[in-house]
């Protein structure tokens, strides 16, 4: 059975980011990595998304399908180039902006990024409500934050910020597995970056609607997927 390695974003970990994929495991093996800083995992002092992509590398293996959400979507990004025997690379509104730079919807969430790191609060719960409204999530945190949710908070305190990544585009468009973009059509910023990774990554796109940020959880994605994964499945 080919192997779906699934990784998580911002704030929430891997089981709770992938639970609307489970029924995923009929067709694949489900592997829902765990990215340090997470529950069930200590807390850690920093997270930086390019240390993170050599940590998923090492984790890979040939012939699987490597699925990124958001800050894992950027993570995903940098562990394909790491990896070429990838069968498949599948990014979810990875906030990879750096690609999008001058556009103007982009250059206003950068800098309202920038702004909310540098003046926001550091109180967690504050800072994670300020942080969720700013990338279109429709999730109503409650207070006080469960311990998984607090620890989350705290390590996206800690996070170099993702618009600092410099996604290789040239190279990844060489290698040879195909690649799949996603998104949510809710915000012009994360529309602008998958636009450009559709173009520079000659790359399949897909846009559901309903689930804001959190498109793997919108009505159809995994029948969408499986159809890219299908199609994908040929012999490395």
């Amino acid at each position: 059975m080919e192997r779906l390695v699934l990784v998580h974003g911002s704030v929430t970990n891997g089981a709770t980011t992938w639970n609307a994929q489970r029924p995923l495991a009929a067709w694949y093996e489900l592997v829902v990595v765990e990215r340090p800083g997470f529950p069930p995992g200590p807390t850690v002092e920093r997270v930086d998304f390019e240390e993170h992509a050599v940590w998923v590398a090492e984790r890979l293996e040939p012939g699987d399908h490597l699925v990124g959400h958001s800050y894992g979507g950027v993570i995903a990004l940098l562990a394909a180039v790491l990896r070429p025997e990838l069968r498949s690379l599948i990014a979810i509104e990875p906030p990879c902006f750096d690609v999008a730079r001058g556009e103007p919807s982009v250059e206003a969430f950068v800098a309202e990024a920038i702004a909310l790191r540098n003046e926001g609060p550091s109180e967690s719960e504050l800072f994670l409500r300020l942080f969720l409204r700013a990338v279109g999530s429709t999730f109503a945190p409650p207070s006080p934050l469960p311990p998984a949710l607090e620890q989350g908070a705290r390590t996206l305190l800690v996070e170099r910020p993702p618009y600092e990544a410099k996604i290789p585009l040239a190279r990844l468009r060489e290698l040879p597995f195909p690649k799949l973009v996603v998104s949510g059509d809710h915000h012009p910023a994360f529309d602008a970056v998958c636009e450009v990774l559709e173009r520079a990554l000659d790359a399949e796109r897909i846009v559901l609607r309903g689930a804001g940020h959190a498109v793997q959880r919108a009505p159809g994605f995994n029948e969408r997927l499986l159809a890219f994964l299908e199609g994908a499945s040929d012999p490395v």
